[in-house]
This record gives C-alpha cells, sequence and structure tokens, in this order.
C-alpha cells in the first residue's frame, strides 16, 4: 500500500484530498496545526492517521518524516491568509513562512524516502492568485507565486532522483474558510458570475486532480501547475 503525507489534511482542501486518497487505497497521514483542529478532523474520519505540526518549526517537521519508514506521496497544503494585515511587515513574513518556506521544508524534509521510492511524487498547493495579485493579500498572493515558480525549481532539480513535482491552483472552493463569502451575495454574485462554471469547486474535486497527479498514471508529468478553478482564471 502506498503512503501520503497531507501536511494541513485535517480541514479545508486537505481534508477533501486525505478523504480522495483513502478512498483510492492510499495510507494517508494527515497533519493539522493544532489539537483542536486534528480532534475535529478525527470526529469525521476516525480511523485516519493524524499528527499535530507546525510547518514553521523546523524540528518538528524533520522529527515527523524521520520517524516514517517509507514514503510515495507529499501533499502540502497547509496555508494561511490574513488579509488586510498582511500589508504589516511581521504578518507577511509569517504568512511567507508558513505557505511558502513551510512547503520547502516540508519537501526537503521528505526528500529522501522520496528519492527511495519506485514513484516518489510531490504535490504543492499553488492558487489562482499565483497568476494575478490579490490587493486585499500581498502575503497570501507572493507566497502563492512563490510556491508555483518553486514546484517548477524543484522538479527540474529532483527528476533525476525520480521524484515527480506538480502543483494545484485552487480558485473559488467551498470550504468553512469561504463559507462568510459565499453567504454574502455583494461577494458571492461576482465570484460565481466571473465563474464560468457558475459555481463553486468542491474540495473532493481538487483532491481528484491531485490523487492523479500522485498516481502512476501521471508518470510523466512534472512541473505542471494545475487550475481546479472553473475556468476562473482563464476569463
Amino acid at each position: 500500500m502506498k503512503h501520503a503525507v497531507v501536511v494541513g489534511g485535517t480541514s479545508g482542501i486537505g481534508a477533501g484530498v486525505v478523504a480522495t486518497l483513502r478512498r483510492d487505497g492510499w495510507k494517508v497521514t494527515a497533519t493539522g496545526v493544532s489539537d483542536a483542529e486534528v480532534s475535529a478532523f478525527k470526529a469525521k474520519q476516525p480511523s485516519a492517521s493524524t499528527v499535530q505540526l507546525d510547518v514553521t518549526r523546523q524540528a518538528d517537521v524533520d522529527a515527523l518524516f524521520a520517524d516514517l519508514p517509507a514514503l510515495d506521496g507529499l501533499v502540502n497544503c497547509a496555508g494561511v491568509l490574513m488579509r488586510e494585515r498582511e500589508y504589516e511587515i511581521e504578518t507577511f513574513q509569517r504568512v511567507i513562512d508558513i505557505n511558502l518556506t513551510g512547503t520547502m521544508r516540508t519537501c526537503l524534509a521528505a526528500f529522501p524516502l522520496l528519492a527511495g521510492s519506485s514513484q516518489g511524487a510531490i504535490v504543492n498547493t499553488a492558487s489562482m492568485l499565483s497568476y494575478f495579485g490579490g490587493p486585499l493579500v500581498p502575503a497570501y498572493s507572493a507566497s502563492k507565486g512563490g510556491v508555483m515558480q518553486l514546484t517548477k525549481a524543484l522538479a527540474g532539480k529532483w527528476a533525476a532522483d525520480g521524484i515527480r513535482v506538480n502543483a494545484v491552483a485552487p480558485g473559488w472552493i467551498d470550504t468553512p474558510l469561504t463559507e462568510a463569502l459565499q453567504s454574502d451575495p455583494a461577494r458571492n454574485d461576482p465570484i460565481v458570475g466571473r465563474t464560468p462554471m457558475k459555481r463553486w469547486g468542491k474540495t473532493e474535486e481538487v483532491g481528484e486532480l491531485v490523487a492523479w497527479l500522485l498516481s502512476d498514471k501521471a508518470r510523466f508529468v512534472t512541473g505542471a501547475i494545475y487550475p481546479v478553478d472553473g475556468g476562473y482564471s482563464a476569463t
């Protein structure tokens, strides 16, 4: 049975990825940043393997992967946005540290295990804001642009080690974090109106693409960024 670690897998898009991979027969370890987040996830998926992890703590990241006997897939879903507070330099740095540097930390820590797998693969989480800026979220936008370029850099560097590195770029996805937007017609209507498919995406729909990118079916795919946004970034 193949084993994947989904960082940030206890909530939002990450939880949808975990559900999809487990359905497809993967052994999955899901990480969450707090006890409360992990506990809430366990209540919904009681048989899932979970670990508390703060991706800004290098020692904790190293310890997680040092304890694993083998690994075939890594999915990076941990991320934050703090809206207007991102114009404060301390908050800007914090968002970058979690979203971009945190992704690099886990990739580096997982590298030896993935290189020892016959089909090691990484899927990072970029964003539609990897392509165009968000005026209210400068740090989030910068971090997700960085994740896109980091994905390409690692793909080129680690191809010789048998590791594929790709990313998904979600658009407007139905998660607890977007409930307020969906319930406000002034925000929801322009979003849905610009989206060619005229609806919000589902976490499982992101999960389906992640599962494919981790699978042997995508064995000649690396360095690619796949939008999952119902056509939003194409309009």
